[in-house]
C-alpha cells in the first residue's frame, strides 16, 4: 500500500490541477493498458493519483518526471516500498527522452499536462522520434480536438498537421472540471498519440516541413500564394497539383508533405 501524501496546494505558475476522480483514473488506465516489462514514463505525477495504478499495472516499474519540488517528497514517501519506482526532478520540456530511453525498449509517455505547456511539450516529444512508442495525454479538450482534427475544419492547423504527420491520434474521452481539485474552467479530454511504424509519407527534409507549415497557418484567413510568398511560386504550386488560392487549413498532411519535398529537391533549406 502506498502511504498518504503531505497536503500540497495547487500551483498556478505550475497549471496544477489535481485529479481525483476514482472511476476516470481506472478509465485512464484502461485506456493505456500498461503490460509489466514496459518503460513507462509518467510526466507531472502531482500528487500521484494516477501514480499508483500505474504502478500496481506496470509490476511496480514506473518513472516519473516532476518539476515541482514540493511535490517530489510527498511522492518519495507515497512510493518507497516500490523500488522500481524513480523520479527525475526536471522541466519535461528541456527533457531528454532519447537519452532516457538509451538502448532499451521505447517509452510509453502518459501524463496530466497542464494547459499552458502542453502544445509545446507534444512537439518536443514528436522531435524525440523513435525514443517513444506511444504517448496517452489529459489535456484540454480545445486542444485534443486540434490533435485529433481533420482538413478543412476550423481546429485544423499547425499542431494538427505535424502531429498526424508523426502519428494516429486517437481522441478517447472528455473528462469534466468536477473530476479535477481545483476544478479548471474547461472540459479536459483524453487522447493517444501513436507514431507511425511506416508514415504514410515523408518529409525529405523534416526542419524544412515545421518551417513551411508554421509559415502557411502565419495567417490562416490568406491564401496560400499570400503566406508562402517568397518561398514557393504560384505557378509552382500549381504544377504540384495544389492550388495556390486555397487557404492552408484545406490542405491535408499529404499536400504539406508534397510541398516541402519539392522545395527541398530544388535546393531550398528551412531558411530560404
Amino acid at each position: 500500500m502506498a502511504s498518504r501524501p503531505p497536503v500540497h496546494r495547487a500551483r498556478k505558475r505550475f497549471g496544477q490541477n489535481f485529479l481525483r476522480d476514482p472511476g476516470i483514473i481506472s478509465r485512464i488506465v484502461r485506456a493505456i493498458g500498461p503490460r509489466p516489462g514496459e518503460r513507462l514514463v509518467e510526466i507531472g505525477p502531482g500528487q500521484g493519483a494516477l501514480t499508483e495504478p500505474l504502478l500496481e499495472a506496470a509490476d511496480g516499474q514506473l518513472e516519473v518526471i516532476e518539476l515541482d519540488r514540493d511535490l517530489i517528497p510527498g511522492l518519495r514517501v507515497q512510493f518507497f516500498n516500490h523500488p522500481g519506482f524513480v523520479i527525475h526532478e526536471g522541466d519535461a520540456l528541456k527533457f531528454d527522452f532519447g537519452a532516457l530511453r538509451g538502448a532499451g525498449e521505447p517509452l510509453r509517455v502518459v501524463g496530466n499536462l497542464p494547459y499552458n505547456i502542453s502544445t509545446p511539450l507534444i512537439m518536443h516529444l514528436l522531435e524525440a522520434g523513435d525514443a517513444v512508442a506511444d504517448m496517452h495525454f489529459m489535456l484540454q479538450k480545445e486542444v485534443v480536438d486540434r490533435l485529433a482534427a481533420e482538413p478543412g475544419g476550423a481546429d485544423w492547423g499547425r499542431l494538427s498537421v505535424m502531429a498526424q504527420y508523426h502519428c494516429r491520434v486517437d481522441a478517447l474521452f472528455v473528462v469534466p472540471p468536477e473530476a479535477f481539485v481545483p476544478r479548471p474552467k474547461v472540459d479536459s479530454a483524453i487522447v493517444r498519440l501513436a507514431p507511425h511504424a511506416e508514415r504514410p509519407c515523408r518529409a525529405h527534409d523534416e526542419a524544412l516541413l515545421f518551417t513551411l507549415v508554421r509559415e502557411a497557418f502565419g495567417q490562416r484567413r490568406k491564401t496560400l500564394r499570400n503566406n508562402l510568398k517568397g518561398r514557393i511560386a504560384a505557378a509552382d504550386l500549381e504544377g504540384l497539383g495544389v492550388d495556390p488560392g486555397r487557404r492552408p487549413q484545406t490542405l491535408t498532411v499529404a499536400e504539406f508533405v508534397r510541398i516541402a519535398n519539392h522545395l527541398a529537391d530544388a535546393g531550398q533549406g528551412a531558411t530560404p
